[in-house]
Parts: structure tokens; C-alpha cells; sequence
């Protein structure tokens, strides 16, 4: 960020909260721009704290701080027998936001919940690639063999009818990627010709509506007078006051410039304890951060030069330094506070020695690579080119020299995902929904190849057993699968698994209600501000 683009954003969030100071206005001095604000593009917490959150709302939601499953838009839903149709029945009088391009004329009905899905399942949908077309979580959690029709049962009842069981089906709907759109926005935008709109200007249910978006400085919402839920949001004014640099979050907190920041250095968390008129909550994440190889290609696609490298990593001491201690070493691909996870699983130890004579005996010599450090801050990883730094010394010592390279945010995730990437990307992952399958389903499937599984790994006895668990009634049947996919996971190394960390979330004191949200959202729908 310039000097310039700093003053520019901490002055119109300082004018904005001053103007609005009457009102309840909190400012949020967030750690990036949102991608767009479609959430069923994406799969970054930036956008969906930015617009999933925000603006939209669900047919079920996760309770704010918990990954309790509770109604939404639908007041109820059932199940058949078969478990393969879940029929959901909408609340009357759920009004969409009106805003300065859309006026809505009617309530929700089952219409936008179809509307909301078959943009996403059907190609020929006018909105299918009104903005890339991408569909991340959707097409990684194999919704479009999944999902066999959507029937309109009556205005306030869809029945979801799906070609077999899904255990996960439920906690999924909860997910930012099925949020609900309403059919006569959409309409509106065909008609103006301008389908990209509805990734630009968000209009949906939830507690705030947009107001504008300057781009990479500021995004401001209003209350939405006629959200659902009585009495809530709280707050009149909601300002996200974009701010990449983590110590810059973390002055204008001091300064009173934003009321809550979150990803704050791990090094600062000790002071920012002791600063009055400043309070730090803390959680344990339900995240993993890791190294995604590319398994497509040489000499990545050999499982034994994958574990060569992770022989060759120091994950302690990642955990020392980049973390300061507020983590632990990730040897599965899951958090250990989430059900299923296989503790007898034996990391690959830490052996530089025997790291290079694996290499020799693969007749690796030479080896350049790249390596992907991420340019913003996360949980799962809080200074990602310290991390790359530490790595790169690592693999020098086994005689494999690593470029460190990175690109702007939005740019990274893109290129990420390209099946012929080289080199190997540091990423992570901070759960969604509670279940397994959302980390291993989403970024380790079939599906998820050239999407969300930046490992571009495809390995069938794995597979096999993942997808199987999705299809079982009981959480002790799937997870006796998830747990023998741990073990092929660690035989075949797609990733480094590196850290679980613990999340911290800086706030001033007079917020009150704020929840630290163990799936990494950022809610402020029940928060307000002690005047």
C-alpha cells in the first residue's frame, strides 16, 4: 500500500465513522479486498466476510461462534426415508435489501432458492458465466453429479432431490457458496444487459446492504431494516476499511481508527494484551496451513521426492518463529479438535541426512524450484514469505534451490490452480463447515483438481474412500473412512502439512457481542458498540 492509499483510507474511515458518529458505526479494518462479491466464486474468507456475511443469507446457518447447524431463510427442513431428498420450508416475508439500483416488489420464494442453485449447476444459465463461471466450491464438493433436480413444491417450498445419499448436505447448505439471490435482481440485470453486476453490486437477505466499494480503500453497508432475525443487526453502519499491512491494522486500532482488525502479528499479540482500551480474544483454529506440491508434475509426481522434502523441512522451528509458539505442527491434513482425526498417524521426521539420500536414490540432483509465498496474512500462516525464507534455507541443505515468488492475492489464487503450475504454493485452509469432508472432499478430491486442490493430486484408493464416507448415516462409519484416508494422504504426501494455529482477534473495548467464529468468519451481526 502507498502512503498515499493508507492516508486516503484512514481519512475517509475516520470521516465516515466521525459522520456517522450519532449512529452505530463500526469499522473494520479488514486485511484485503474482496475478490468480487459473488460468494459462489470464491473461497476466500476476504470475500465471504466481504459479501457471503455481509449482505447474503442462507437456507440454514452456522450459530456465530459454533458450527451448530440452525435455520436461516428456511424455518424447517425434512428428510426422506432414502435420504436422498431434503425439502426445505421457507419463512414467509423474507424481504431482499433495497438499495439504490433495486427496488424488490415481492418476498422471497422458492423461485430465488432455484434461481440461486441452477446458475451454478446449469451451463445455460444466463448467470453461469456472467463472471468466469468458476464455482469453486460447488464443482469441488461434486454438486453437479450430486444435485439431481430442485423442485418448486409450492412458493415457499424446494424440495432438493439428489442422486444418492450425502451426509455433509446439510452443514454444506449452510456454506457462503449457497447463499440466495434474488430472481428479480437478476432479472433486472439481464434486462439492463449487465449479468456481470451481480458479482459487483451484492444484493441478498442478509443484515447488511451494500452501499459502495472503492476499491481497495473502502467498502461501506447499511443495517438492512428487514432482516429476518428480530432486533438484529445491531449496528446501523458497517465499514470495512481495507488495510493489507498488519501493523498498520494494528496503529489504527491504537488510534481508535477502526474498532476490530483481524490476522494480527504474532509478534505484536503480547503488547496489544497489555494496551489499555484494546482487548485480544483467542480460539483455537480449526485450520491447517501447508505446501501444496504440484503432483502433475516431474518431479513432484514421485511420492518418495515429496517426502524427501518433507524430511527436509524444520517444522518447529516454522512454529518458533513465524507462529511465536501459537501453533503446533500439522500432520494431517485436518485440525485435531475436528472429529475423525487420526492421531496414530506418524509425521515425516525432520531428518536433512536422510532427506537428500531419498533424492539421490530418485536420481534427483539439481533440483530448482519454486516456491509460492502468499502475500497476505492468514491464520494458518502469518508471515508466509518468513516461512518461504526458512523453507528455501531448509531445502538448500539437501541440495535443492528454491526461487521464493509471489503475486497479488486474487492473481495467486488464480494461478494457484493451474494444472501445469510449477513449483509447490504455500496455502492453508480454515474449515467452513465442521466436516471432514470440507477439508479433505474439498481440497483433496478429483473434483477439486484445477480448483481448490492446488496439489492437483488424483489418487484413487484415496478418493475411493472419501467419497464413500459422504454416502454413510453414522459420524463413527465415516470417520473410520476418513481416518484410513489419513493414513494414504501421509504414504503419499501431496501436501506438507505444516501448522494448526491459534486464532487471535484484536478488538477496542467497546465492542460488544463479538464472537471469534471457529470456521474464520468475521460476523458482526449481532455486535454493537458500548457508547
Amino acid at each position: 500500500m502507498t502512503l498515499h492509499t493508507f492516508l486516503t483510507t484512514s481519512a475517509l474511515a475516520l470521516s465516515l465513522a466521525s459522520a456517522a458518529a450519532a449512529q452505530q458505526t463500526l469499522v473494520y479494518c479488514s486485511e484485503g479486498s474482496p475478490e468480487g462479491f459473488d460468494p459462489a466464486l470464491y473461497t476466500s474468507g476476504t470475500t465471504f466476510d466481504a459479501a457471503g456475511q455481509a449482505v447474503y443469507a442462507r437456507l440454514v446457518e452456522f450459530k456465530t461462534g459454533t458450527t451448530e447447524v440452525i435455520p436461516g431463510l428456511a424455518e424447517s427442513y425434512d428428510i426422506s426415508e432414502d435420504g436422498k431428498t431434503y425439502t426445505f420450508h421457507l419463512r414467509p416475508g423474507i424481504k431482499f435489501q433495497t438499495t439504490d439500483f433495486f427496488t424488490p416488489t415481492r418476498d422471497m420464494t422458492a423461485d430465488d432458492v432455484i434461481f440461486s442453485f441452477m446458475r451454478q449447476l446449469d451451463p445455460e444459465n444466463p448467470f453461469h458465466n456472467a463472471s468466469g463461471g468458476t464455482f469453486e466450491y460447488f464443482n469441488a464438493m461434486s454438486m453437479p453429479e450430486l444435485i439431481d433436480s430442485i423442485e418448486k413444491v409450492d412458493d415457499l417450498t424446494v424440495a432438493f432431490h439428489l442422486t444418492r445419499p450425502e451426509a455433509p448436505f446439510i452443514a454444506n447448505m449452510a456454506m457462503d457458496f449457497a447463499s440466495i439471490m434474488s430472481t428479480e435482481y437478476a432479472d433486472q440485470l439481464l434486462e439492463q444487459g449487465r449479468p456481470d453486476l451481480l458479482n459487483q453490486q451484492p444484493l441478498g437477505a442478509g443484515p447488511f446492504a451494500f452501499v459502495a466499494y472503492q476499491k481497495d480503500a473502502v467498502i461501506r453497508y447499511r443495517k438492512h431494516d428487514g432482516f429476518y432475525r428480530e432486533g438484529l443487526p445491531k449496528l446501523d453502519n458497517l465499514i470495512f476499511a481495507i488495510t493489507p499491512d498488519a501493523s498498520v491494522r494494528y496503529q489504527k486500532l491504537k488510534a481508535g481508527e477502526c474498532h476490530v482488525m483481524p490476522f494480527p502479528n504474532p509478534a505484536d499479540i503480547a503488547e496489544m494484551k497489555s494496551q489499555d482500551g484494546i482487548t485480544v480474544k483467542e480460539q483455537e483454529g480449526l485450520n491447517v496451513g501447508y505446501l501444496a506440491f504440484n503432483t502433475q508434475q516431474p518431479p513432484f509426481d514421485n511420492p518418495k521426492v515429496r517426502k524427501a522434502l518433507n524430511m527436509a523441512m524444520d517444522k518447529q522451528a516454522i512454529i518458533d518463529v513465524v507462529f511465536q509458539g501459537a501453533g503446533e505442527v500439522a500432520k494431517n491434513p485436518i485440525p485435531p479438535t475436528m472429529w475423525s482425526y487420526n492421531d496414530a498417524v506418524e509425521d515425516d521426521p525432520y531428518d536433512p541426512e536422510a532427506a537428500k539420500a531419498m533424492l539421490e536414490a530418485e536420481g534427483v540432483s539439481d533440483l530448482s524450484m519454486k516456491l509460492w509465498a502468499m502475500p497476505v496474512q492468514r491464520p494458518y500462516n502469518p508471515n508466509a514469505r518468513r516461512m518461504a525464507e526458512m523453507m528455501q534455507a531448509d531445502f538448500e541443505k539437501v541440495g535443492v534451490k528454491a526461487e521464493i515468488v509471489s503475486y497479488e492475492w486474487g492473481e495467486y489464487l488464480d494461478r494457484s490452480k493451474e494444472v501445469d503450475r510449477d513449483g509447490a504454493v504455500l496455502l492453508g485452509w480454515t474449515g467452513d463447515n465442521g466436516d471432514p469432508d470440507n477439508f479433505l472432499g474439498t481440497l483433496l478430491s478429483c473434483d477439486g483438481v484445477g480448483g481448490a486442490n492446488r496439489s492437483q493430486w488424483c489418487y484413487e484408493p484415496f478418493e475411493k474412500l472419501i467419497q464413500e464416507a459422504k454416502t454413510k448415516p453414522t459420524q463413527a462409519e465415516r470417520a473410520k473412512l476418513y481416518e484410513e484416508a489419513q493414513v494414504i494422504f501421509k504414504e503419499q504426501a501431496p501436501w506438507a502439512t505444516i501448522a494448526h494455529s491459534k486464532v487471535f482477534m484484536p478488538m477496542r473495548d467497546e465492542v460488544e457481542g463479538y464472537k471469534v467464529h471457529p470456521l474464520g468468519l468475521h460476523i458482526f451481526t449481532e455486535v454493537s458498540l458500548d457508547k
